[in-house]
């Protein structure tokens, strides 16, 4: 009979087990697929350039925050810099940063709430620049009074270029207008309006320069607002004047600038005056010149009359006589001065003969033989005597010297014996029977040979 089958049934669950990086990777494959384009209204805070470009900032409310990330290639698309305190609006897509694991928004696009992107861009750069002393009035160069060429840089199809040849052609005909073309709106018009500035300034070709184009929205004449035409503009050598809009529109070129015009027109007018205003000046200049050599005909006239009442031109013979007396008498106070002085010379030459006279050379040269003679015999005295001394002591050395030579001994009857080597024998151990040994006496040498050893 076949055994009933057994079945194990188990009833527990089975346990999988997620490593981080695999439940953060789903995290994020959550969000990126339920949050891929979202509009975030906050307010920033925390905000912090990085070196790279991007820029890291918190969005926050009153009750949550979240970090966001505006990588550097949409940071040069906003027209604003976003900063902390600021209301905005962004658009971008939520993601987590695994190696920290933290949820992030990636921001593509950032709006200011209540006040345009343009406006507070022109509001935060106009801030920053005048901080750097860029529309420091201090810092303006005054125009030129008479421009012999003037430089233009504007569009050549707008309506400005033909509003200032109009104004410069019936004001004065006779001055040098150099057209650079330029965009004036759109992208590439501020590299363009710098590149042209650069230009005259590099090439010296004008005494001023007019910046203009005609009037427009905000984002019309952006290419004025911008950071590199503002610093071109306060880098120029030229004077320069903003011509940009009309009389109610403000660009950051119109502040930096030497001169603001509220119009092209108006920058015409003001870069050259009228034929009428030039001959009103050169007559102000004749009026005023006229006026001074009046006043010094007045006073040339007024010292002449001064001359004419001294006493050089009533009397000039009298005067004449004067000055020859007082001539002859510097000159005899000269001469009686030359004379005393000579007369002292006189006497001093005097004085030296006399003692020149009582000096007897040859009795000073015997004087002096007879001391060199008794100097000479003094230092050979010394010399013989310090000679006798160490005579003396030489003498006394080589008698102790005598008295303790090794031959003195020798003559007592004692002697020194040498070994075959020359070594002095002073034991019999240093030498065998048979050796030979050389004896030294008082007088003369003995050879000998080694029969005996006795004693030690």
């Amino acid at each position: 009979m076949a055994e009933p089958t057994q079945f194990s049934l188990n009833l527990a669950p089975e346990r999988r087990v997620w490593t981080v990086s695999e439940i953060t990777a789903r995290i994020r494959d959550l969000l990126e697929a339920e949050f891929h384009e979202l509009w975030v209204e906050g307010e920033i805070s925390n905000c912090r350039p990085a070196q790279s470009g991007h820029i890291y900032f918190t969005l926050k409310d009153e009750k949550a925050q979240m970090r966001c990330v505006c990588f550097r290639n949409q940071v040069r698309l906003l027209k604003f810099r976003p900063e902390d305190g600021l209301h905005v609006t962004v658009r971008g897509s939520l993601s987590v940063y695994e190696q920290r694991g933290e949820y992030q928004l990636y921001v593509e696009h950032i709006e200011p709430v209540g006040l345009g992107a343009l406006q507070l861009a022109f509001e935060q750069l106009k801030a920053r620049l005048e901080k750097e002393g860029l529309f420091d009035p201090a810092r303006k160069r005054p125009l030129p009074v008479l421009p012999r060429h003037i430089g233009l840089v504007t569009s050549p199809t707008g309506a400005a270029v033909r509003d200032i040849l109009r104004v410069l052609r019936r004001r004065f005909p006779n001055v040098h207008v150099l057209l650079y073309p330029v965009k004036v709106q759109g992208e590439g018009a501020a590299a363009e309006i710098v590149e042209a500035i650069r230009h005259f300034n590099r090439e010296k070709l004008v005494d001023v320069m007019i910046l203009a184009r005609g009037g427009g929205s905000l984002e019309d004449l952006w290419a004025f607002n911008e950071e590199v035409v503002a610093r071109a503009i306060a880098a120029s050598e030229i004077p320069t004047i903003s011509g940009v809009g009309h009389q109610t529109d403000f660009t950051i070129a119109d502040f930096v600038a030497d001169v603001r015009a509220p119009t092209p027109s108006a920058a015409a007018e003001i870069v050259v005056r009228t034929r009428q205003e030039f001959d009103q000046h050169i007559a102000r200049l004749e009026q005023q010149l006229a006026q001074w050599i009046r006043y010094r005909l007045l006073e040339w006239r007024g010292q002449l009359r001064e001359l004419g009442t001294s006493p050089a031109f009533r009397r000039p013979e009298e005067l004449l006589r004067q000055y020859k007396q007082q001539l002859d008498d510097n000159v005899a106070q000269l001469a009686e001065f030359l004379r005393e002085r000579l007369e002292e010379a006189r006497q001093r030459v005097t004085v030296a003969g006399t003692r020149l006279a009582s000096f007897d050379l040859r009795a000073k040269i015997a004087a002096l033989r007879q001391r060199l003679e008794q100097r000479g015999g003094e230092l050979t005295a010394r010399v013989e005597r310090l000679l006798v001394e160490k005579r003396r002591r030489l003498e006394a050395l080589m008698l102790k010297l005598d008295e303790r030579s090794p031959l003195r001994v020798l003559e007592r009857g004692y002697a020194i014996v040498y070994d075959a080597a020359g070594n002095v024998v002073s034991g019999v151990e240093q030498v065998a029977v048979g050796d030979a040994v050389a004896v030294q006496l008082s007088r003369g040498r003995l050879t000998a040979e080694v029969k005996k050893k006795e004693g030690k």
